[in-house]
């Protein structure tokens, strides 16, 4: 499913039929602590997840505005691919700090583009910018989450639930 880091995605590889949420995570209160496994989340348009003490209503302090940094979210095909790399048999889900884990769609190949996730639409704005969280996972984690590799942060257009195996869908492009 993953391309590799040269030429451009070719469109049909962006998803396929199945394409669904794997599993999700919540941020703890407490910095630092491990992410909490959930079967369900309540996303809320604008402010991101409900319950999620990380980024849920931030507003930004230069113009008092929603912060677009809501949720976040990464292909486990992706996170598979770096534990190999690092020679680790698996990295469990949550490790890498995302809100949703996805199997069978391209993200970075969707920044720009908006998708349908479970009752919910998301904006999927940029890649992620993975933090040194990641070399305590396993060192040398970080660097590999670079290029294209590290999942990408969306902000909530509709509100909606999201439950571990709903599809997820990117909605069609208008007026190109």
């Amino acid at each position: 499913m993953k391309q590799s880091d040269s030429g451009p995605m070719n469109p049909s590889s962006v998803q396929s039929v199945g394409s669904r949420v794997a599993s999700l995570h919540l941020h703890p209160a407490e910095p630092g602590a491990p992410l909490q496994s959930v079967e369900e989340i309540e996303l809320v348009e604008a402010k991101g997840i409900l319950g999620e003490p990380r980024y849920f209503g931030r507003v930004s302090r230069d113009n008092g505005k929603p912060r677009r940094r809501q949720v976040t979210l990464i292909e486990r095909e992706q996170i598979a691919e770096h534990a190999a790399t690092l020679g680790l048999p698996s990295i469990p889900p949550g490790a890498v700090r995302s809100n949703i884990e996805t199997l069978g769609i391209n993200l970075i190949a969707l920044v720009g583009r908006e998708i349908e996730i479970g009752e919910a639409v998301l904006l999927l704005y940029a890649p992620r910018d993975p933090c040194a969280k990641m070399d305590a996972v396993c060192q040398g984690l970080r660097e590999l989450m670079t290029n294209q590799r590290q999942g990408v942060v969306a902000e909530v257009l509709r509100s909606g639930r999201v439950r571990v195996g709903d599809a997820i869908a990117a909605r069609s492009v208008t007026g190109s």
